[in-house]
């Protein structure tokens, strides 16, 4: 061969890839040659994918389980970038809200209402604005450093004047319509928060915790007529304090009911409160609606029976059951949502002794005691008195705050409130027409969420939040605002540049419209969660800031969180959307599974199980964290988490490529190669080797984009493993001989083919891990092409298969052939022959239908003479080997 001038075109690729440093050097690339914004703007004639960033609440500092969520959003806005869409993708901040209050209690040594009114609510929120920023620079350096692309520049918070402004219009939109109304309803209420929380919070992980409460079975003294032989009746209830509240009885009844010893209760529940042999006691049974009517004595009489109260009777219910308890049930329609709808029904008197801390007032022996606590107490005052049938401890699932860890009471408040469930045919619908991953949840636990969706209860009796839009006069005229400017003309001054938070807006009065006198705010804020769910909108500022309509994008083609937003962010887009826009916010949902540690446990500061992600990132680096997350398994389910599964995902694939990547870059430095070196053959006029391998990538290709296209990752990444595989441990391994231009059999033009195939290979699956480990992409692709300074493999386009270069029946022939070699290799140890050994000759048996077989290639990785072949398993011993071994 000629003699050619040395060249470093492709850098020596060292041995042992430094992520760290790689990952470091790229960063500094992208921002200084402002790779991010350009790889929008070079597309901005193209069609916008619109994604949405669900806005995290920066007052911790971030974990694990927000680089799993945010390396996927990357992954699928990297990949439409590159398909030629611009992909604006704005980062957003949750700044309002419980979470942050109780953080700030934390800080301060506060603990409920009372003591952050005696520090002073305008300080108390001033801390908490600080709160949120605090955290801020911890949230923008991992961000930065898992490469996930986000314009944190010019991020959204929703206490910015503009968001909330833009949260009143929403407001005022379900005002006008109807849609955002007071009412007096049961809620679940946090005695420690001191407000109440809404269905959809319930939804949250960890809500619900199994523990032991004190259960009683109760007796009831029947007054007047009752059944025959009926001296009263037996209720049961897991929590004693309600009795005080106690109005009615429920029964069903379609349900038989018996009495025994007295005591009325269902006949099937006999056995299980009075004991083995009871029923046999029996005196009377009926059915349930003849005790509809009946009266009886109040359990604990400790409030006063209000005037004209038609209460403390038996009134039916289709809710009672003989499942458990005694199947009648007790009513406190103060305290549970069916009793409070059943109170409403039938005319019941609600008694509602508890206040807004959790404690009795007004209650003789009870006041002043957390209702909680007073559950022993009262179970022996039913004993003193006689009405204790029996107690007993009851192991239940509970209720408690998702943000402080408080068992919840339901309690009946005024509180306002959206109203979805008028919209629940709407929201089914428009859910109809979203992509879900995975699909179970469309119309699993998404879909049956919203067909038994409830009103949302949206006012929270706190402090850090947008404030509730609404102003009353002392005759209860109520005016809803629906921005700053309107709030001015209301008011007669500019307030346009007003604080809209606490404790400022509260004082901003005006006259009412339709008395004139005084119009005061409504104290409430709102549930933190509708601020998230306007952020469609009110991230722009819209409708008032200028370009805001012009801006404002729905449907989103993309969204991204994990599973515990099914009942939380997506909800609360998809309720707020639909209502004021009349569409859903989104097209395709990718809800995660959670992140669990390698015993399968959620990870958690307490269980000291939790992996600080700066451990990995400075330790091992991105990409390995990165690509484990991909490749790992099904991102729909529970991810078991260890350093030692990110080790070995590194190992497996991208100590793969790199070893594969490096060997090329040293052929090609010593042969000097080059690529648009005219003497390079022709893809089709190469061996087959070289085209089953240009077949494979386009094959490839079409499984990544595809896999992508359906929102599927692990397909896309299982396609990329196995191709990178292909590349190491087949093509370069069986063709290494190729590279060596000192081999004199060797031929220049094999040789060229070789490394020309090789090349075009590595530049392929550069382009194709870009959206999985964009640093090493990036590197690769620089070092492969002939790419400037300010190039990236990230301003690239998404390669599309080349149809002619497809040629399946050869990728099927070779994909017998390995098969049939790795089956070889077996034979061989079995019978103790190295590959070294040479053989006379390989006898396979496969099906008439097969692909055609390599026999040159097979019979060259197994180092025989021949490979013969036989059509009948018959034959197989007509044939001496010598040594003699058999492929089946």
């Amino acid at each position: 061969m000629p003699e050619q001038k040395p060249s470093r075109r492709f850098p020596v690729v060292p041995p042992e890839p430094d992520f760290r440093a790689l990952e470091e050097k790229v960063l500094g690339h992208w921002e200084a040659h402002d790779v991010f914004p350009r790889s929008i703007s070079q597309h901005r004639d193209g069609p916008e994918y619109v994604f949405f960033e669900g806005p995290p609440t920066a007052n911790g500092r971030p974990g694990l389980h927000h680089v799993w969520a945010r390396v996927y959003k990357d992954l699928i806005c990297r990949y439409r970038t590159m398909t030629g869409r611009p992909v604006p993708r704005r980062a957003g901040w949750d700044t309002h809200g419980l979470a942050v209050e109780v953080e700030v209690e934390k800080a301060l040594g506060l603990s409920g209402k009372d003591q952050i009114e005696e520090y002073g609510v305008e300080r108390f929120v001033e801390r908490c604005r600080q709160s949120v920023y605090e955290y801020v620079d911890d949230w923008k350096a991992l961000t930065r450093r898992i490469g996930y692309w986000v314009d944190l520049d010019h991020a959204y918070w929703t206490l910015d004047p503009s968001y909330i402004d833009s949260v009143w219009w929403h407001l005022w939109q379900m005002w006008q319509s109807g849609d955002l109304f007071e009412d007096v309803k049961v809620v679940p209420y946090c005695p420690r928060c001191g407000t109440s929380l809404s269905s959809h919070e319930l939804g949250q992980p960890d809500v619900y915790q199994d523990i032991e409460d004190l259960s009683a079975y109760v007796r009831l003294p029947i007054v007047g007529k009752g059944p025959a032989s009926a001296g009263a009746l037996v209720i049961w209830t897991t929590t004693p304090w309600t009795l005080v509240a106690n109005t009615a009885v429920a029964v069903r009844p379609d349900l038989t009911y018996a009495v025994v010893d007295g005591l009325v209760m269902a006949e099937d529940r006999i056995e299980a409160v009075l004991g083995p042999g009871a029923r046999d006691r029996a005196t009377a049974r009926f059915p349930g609606e003849q005790l509809v009517g009946v009266r009886y004595q109040r359990p604990v009489d400790v409030l006063p029976e209000p005037e004209g109260a038609d209460g403390w009777r038996v009134v039916p219910a289709e809710f009672v059951s003989a499942d458990e308890g005694s199947g009648l049930v007790h009513i406190a329609p103060a305290f549970g949502v069916d009793d409070w709808r059943l109170a409403r029904r039938e005319g019941l008197p609600v008694l509602n002794p508890v206040g807004p801390d959790g404690r009795f007032v007004e209650a003789d022996w009870l006041s002043g005691r957390p209702v909680r606590e007073t559950n022993r107490a009262i179970v022996e005052h039913l004993a003193d008195t006689g009405l204790l049938v029996k107690a007993e401890a009851y192991l239940h699932s509970y209720p408690h705050c998702w943000r402080c860890g408080t068992a919840l009471i339901y309690w009946g408040k005024p509180s306002w409130y959206v109203a979805t469930s008028a919209h629940k045919d709407q929201l089914l619908a428009e859910n109809e027409g979203v992509i879900w991953r995975p699909e179970t949840l469309k119309h699993g636990r998404f879909g049956e969420w919203l067909a038994n969706n409830i009103d949302w209860a949206l006012s929270r009796d706190r402090y850090w939040g947008t404030p509730l839009p609404v102003w009353r006069c002392p005759d209860g005229h109520d005016v809803c605002v629906g921005s700053r400017a309107h709030l001015s003309k209301l008011a007669g001054r500019d307030l346009t540049g007003i604080d809209p938070h606490r404790p400022l807006i509260d004082r901003v009065t005006f006259a009412c419209p339709t008395c004139g006198q005084t119009a005061r705010r409504v104290e409430a804020v709102i549930d933190a969660w509708f601020d998230s769910g306007s952020m469609p909108a009110a991230q722009l500022g819209y409708p008032y800031l200028p370009g805001s309509t012009e801006e404002l994008r729905l449907p989103a083609d993309f969204i991204c969180e994990a599973v515990d937003q099914t009942r939380g962010w997506f909800y609360s887009l998809l309720a707020v959307n639909t209502v004021v826009f009349g569409q859903a916010p989104y097209r395709t949902v990718m809800s995660l599974g959670h992140i669990v540690d390698a015993e399968g446990k959620k990870m958690s500061k307490s269980l000291g199980n939790v992996i600080d992600p700066w451990a990995i990132l400075d330790t091992r680096g991105a990409e390995p964290m990165r690509w484990w997350m991909f490749h790992q398994g099904s991102p729909w389910t529970a991810t078991r988490t260890s350093l030692e599964a990110i080790d070995a995902s590194r190992s497996e694939v991208l100590m793969t490529l790199w070893n594969t990547w490096s060997f090329f870059a040293t052929y090609a430095e010593l042969n000097h190669f080059d690529p648009a070196d005219p003497s390079v053959p022709a893809s089709r006029d190469r061996p087959y080797f070289d085209r089953w391998l240009r077949s494979r990538l386009q094959t490839t290709m079409a499984q990544v984009t595809a896999a992508l296209d359906d929102y599927q990752p692990l397909p896309a990444a299982k396609a990329i493993a196995a191709i990178v595989d292909d590349l190491s441990n087949w093509y370069v391994r069986a063709n290494r001989r190729r590279f060596w231009r000192t081999d004199p059999s060797i031929q220049a033009a094999d040789s060229l083919s070789a490394q020309a195939t090789l090349h075009e290979a590595l530049v392929d699956v550069s382009l194709l891990m870009a959206p999985f480990c964009p640093f090493l992409a990036k590197r690769m692709w620089r070092e492969l092409t002939s790419a400037g300074e300010a190039g990236s493999v990230h301003l690239a386009r998404w390669p599309e298969p080349d149809l002619t270069a497809l040629d399946p029946g050869l990728e099927q022939a070779m994909e017998l052939a390995r098969r049939l070699v790795s089956l070889g290799r077996s034979a061989r140890a079995h019978a103790g022959l190295r590959v070294r050994q040479p053989l006379r000759r390989a006898l396979v048996a496969v099906p008439p239908e097969s692909p055609r077989l390599l026999e040159d290639l097979v019979a060259e990785e197994l180092n025989v003479d021949e490979v013969a072949t036989a059509d009948r398993m018959s034959e197989l011993v007509s044939f001496e080997l010598v040594p003699n071994f058999r492929l089946l």
